[in-house]
């Protein structure tokens, strides 16, 4: 949830979703810097506009299947899809989308 801190009373919201289900547990994370991290995006809060870059945990290691090894190539190409996919299913800038095609090579070269 995106809100204004001057106009909404966040505990307030918190605590009417915590009571919602005994079994769901919600919990608040507040942006950092103007970023937050949301499942594989980073979203950053600007003057007018929010912008969007991917994601990648510290331990994250974007490994993928080997070109010399036994599987099929359908199983080899699905990592090189879902990256590829991902630059034009999220709202990146330009400077973002070449960012991600360079992490993609880099990842096909490594993995020669």
């Amino acid at each position: 949830m995106v809100y204004k801190d001057n106009l909404t009373k966040i505990e307030e919201i918190l605590d009417l979703f915590s009571n919602i289900s005994p079994g769901l547990v919600f919990t608040l994370e507040r942006d950092q810097d103007g970023k937050i991290n949301f499942l594989n995006l980073t979203i950053t809060k600007g003057a007018s506009k929010l912008t969007f870059e991917i994601f990648r945990k510290p331990t994250a290691t974007d490994t993928i299947i080997p070109n010399n090894s036994y599987h099929l190539l359908e199983q080899k190409l699905a990592a090189i899809r879902y990256f590829a996919n991902r630059i034009h299913t999220y709202n990146l800038d330009h400077l973002q989308k070449q960012k991600e095609i360079h992490i993609i090579k880099q990842i096909i070269r490594t993995n020669k």
